[in-house]
C-alpha cells in the first residue's frame, strides 16, 4: 500500500520537493535546490529567460537529497503532483528537444503584441470571452517567437507551460489543463475551450496545443527512463499539475468564493475565488480557471501580481550590505512607519499588469542624505511592496471581492514582522499563516487526483494555522496616511 505523496514546486528561484505521509497529512522531509537562487538571464532590457533543463537538473537534485536523508522504498510513493511558475513558454521539437530558453513569467517583451491584439480583437470580445487582455502572457510570447525567431517557430512541435514540460519529462506524455490554457490567455470562458479568437489573431497552429487533461487526474505515469534518472519506480502516477498561484491557493484550502490566498516570494500575489465570471475592465488583475472549477460548480481565481516583491528585498540584501534577512528586518524595525518620508516603488522586475503593463522601473522618492540611512531604505522597501499590493487590492474590491481573511504560508516576506504589520493594517485584513507551501499543496492534490484521498477534506488533514494577525485601528490610520502619500507620488510622478 502507498505511504507517501511527492510534491514538486518549480519556481523561478529554486525547485522544492516535499514528501507527504498519506495517513497523517504531515510532511516527513523536504529538499530545495539550488541553495542560492537560480539565474534569470536578461540579455536585453525586459527579457527574462531560464533553461528548462536547469529545472529538470534541480528536480533530480531535490529527489536525490530526499533519498539520501530518508531511507524509503520508491515503490511507497503513491502519486506525484506538480506546481510550476505560471505564464512561461517552453517550445519543443518532434523529438521533445527544447528549442530555446523558456520565456518566463516576468519577461516583458510581448507587451506591445498583447496590447495590439487587445485593440484588434476588440476590448469587449476579449474581456467577454477571455476575461483578460492577451497582455504579456504565454500566447503573446509565442507570437513574439513566431515574428522574431521564425526559424525556431518552424521547428515547433508543441508549446507548453513549465509544468507541462516537467510532466512530459516525468511521463513522456504531452498534456496541459484548462487552468493552464487560461493562464496563457488561450481559454475561451464562453465557449469553454481553446480560444479561437486569440489563436486566429496570432496565426497560431492548433496542432501545437497539447492534449487537455483534468487538473485532478492521472495525467501520465513515470516512464522507465525518468525512473532511472530519478531513482524512482516506473509507473507512479502524475496526478496533478497547476500554476504556482492557483496551487498556492489550493495548498491553503482556498477553494470557495470569498476565500483569499497570498504569497510574497519573488513576486507578491493575492489570489481570490469568485463563482461568477468577472473581470477588471482595464485587465490590471486577471481571472483564470481555478483548480477545482467545473461546469456544475464554477470557480474562478482572480489574480493580483506585483512582480517586484521578494526580488526587491533580495536585491537590497545583495547590493547594500552583507546582512541576512532577519538582521535586515531588525534594522527596518528601528524606523517609524512612513520611513521618514522615504517612499519606494517596487516595479523593477518587468512590466506590471496592475499598472497597465507599464515597465516603469523601481524607484525611490524623497531620499535625504542627511536624514536617511540603510534602515530607512529597508523599511521603505517593505512598505513599498505592501502599498503596491494595496493598490491592487482596491482593484479587486472594485470587482466586488470581499476581503476579510487572507491565508498565506509561513514563508518568504511573511516571515518579516514589518511586512506582516504593514500588510495587515494597510489592507485592514486578518492574516492567517499556515504550515504549508507549494510543494506540499502539490502533494496533497496528487492524493486527490490519484484517488488516494477520497475528497478535499481528507486531503487537508495535517494543515494547521500557525499564526494569526489582526489589524489595529491606530496602525490602520497611520498606514492609510502614508499609503495615500505614496499613491499621490505614484500618480503624479510615475504614472
Amino acid at each position: 500500500m502507498s505511504t507517501f505523496l511527492l510534491g514538486l514546486d518549480i519556481g523561478s528561484s529554486s525547485i522544492k520537493a516535499s514528501l507527504l505521509e498519506i495517513e497523517t497529512g504531515k510532511v516527513v522531509i523536504s529538499a530545495i535546490s539550488p541553495e542560492k537562487e537560480m539565474e534569470i538571464r536578461s540579455d536585453y532590457p525586459g527579457w527574462a529567460e531560464q533553461d528548462p533543463e536547469t529545472w529538470w537538473y534541480h528536480i533530480k537534485q531535490t529527489i536525490s537529497k530526499i533519498k539520501s536523508n530518508l531511507k524509503i522504498d520508491p515503490g511507497d510513493i503513491g502519486a506525484i503532483g506538480i506546481s510550476y511558475q505560471m505564464h512561461g513558454l517552453v517550445l519543443i521539437d518532434k523529438n521533445t528537444n527544447v528549442l530555446r530558453p523558456s520565456i518566463i513569467w516576468c519577461d516583458s517583451r510581448a507587451v506591445e503584441i498583447g496590447d495590439r491584439a487587445f485593440e484588434s480583437i476588440g476590448e469587449g470580445l476579449c474581456l467577454g470571452h477571455m476575461l483578460n487582455s492577451p497582455g504579456n502572457f504565454t500566447a503573446s510570447k509565442l507570437k513574439w517567437v513566431k515574428d522574431n525567431e521564425p526559424e525556431i517557430y518552424e521547428k515547433v512541435y508543441k508549446f507548453m507551460l513549465p509544468g507541462d514540460y516537467i510532466a512530459m519529462k516525468l511521463t513522456g506524455d504531452i498534456r496541459t489543463t484548462a487552468s493552464g490554457l487560461s493562464e496563457g490567455i488561450l481559454w475561451d470562458f464562453k465557449e469553454k475551450g481553446l480560444s479561437s479568437l486569440v489563436m486566429d489573431q496570432y496565426g497560431l497552429n492548433k496542432d501545437h496545443v497539447p492534449e487537455l487533461a483534468s487538473t485532478f487526474s492521472v495525467q501520465g505515469r513515470i516512464s522507465s527512463s525518468a525512473a532511472r534518472e530519478l531513482g524512482l519506480t516506473e509507473g507512479i502516477p502524475v496526478a496533478y499539475r497547476a500554476g504556482d498561484q492557483p496551487n498556492n491557493a489550493f495548498s491553503l484550502n482556498v477553494l470557495n468564493a470569498g476565500e483569499i490566498a497570498a504569497t510574497a516570494g519573488t513576486s507578491g500575489v493575492v489570489y481570490g475565488i469568485i463563482e461568477e465570471a468577472n473581470y477588471d475592465p482595464k485587465s490590471r488583475v486577471n481571472t483564470f480557471v481555478h483548480v477545482n472549477h467545473n461546469a456544475e460548480s464554477p470557480k474562478y481565481g482572480v489574480l493580483l501580481c506585483i512582480n517586484g516583491t521578494g526580488i526587491q528585498n533580495s536585491w537590497l540584501k545583495h547590493n547594500t550590505g552583507d546582512d541576512d534577512y532577519p538582521e535586515m528586518n531588525k534594522l527596518a524595525s528601528d524606523i517609524a512607519i512612513g520611513s521618514d518620508g522615504l517612499y519606494t516603488f517596487p516595479f523593477g522586475n518587468g512590466a506590471e499588469r496592475v499598472l497597465g503593463n507599464k515597465d516603469i522601473g523601481g524607484s525611490t522618492y524623497g531620499l535625504n542624505f542627511n536624514r536617511h540611512n540603510r534602515g530607512h531604505m529597508l523599511r521603505s522597501a517593505q512598505e513599498g511592496i505592501v502599498f503596491a499590493l494595496r493598490f491592487g487590492f482596491d482593484v479587486m474590491k472594485d470587482m466586488g471581492m470581499k476581503m476579510n481573511i487572507v491565508r498565506a504560508g509561513e514563508a518568504n516576506m511573511f516571515l518579516s514582522p514589518i511586512f506582516r504589520e504593514g500588510f495587515v493594517n494597510t489592507n485592514n485584513v486578518v492574516v492567517e499563516l499556515y504550515n504549508t507551501d507549494g510543494s506540499q499543496g502539490a502533494a496533497r492534490a496528487a492524493g486527490v487526483g490519484s484517488g488516494l484521498y477520497k475528497d478535499f477534506d481528507e486531503a487537508f488533514q495535517g494543515l494547521e494555522v500557525k499564526q494569526r494577525y489582526e489589524p489595529d485601528q491606530k496602525l490602520i490610520n497611520q498606514y492609510e496616511e502614508k499609503y495615500l502619500e505614496w499613491l499621490n507620488i505614484l500618480n503624479q510622478k510615475i504614472l
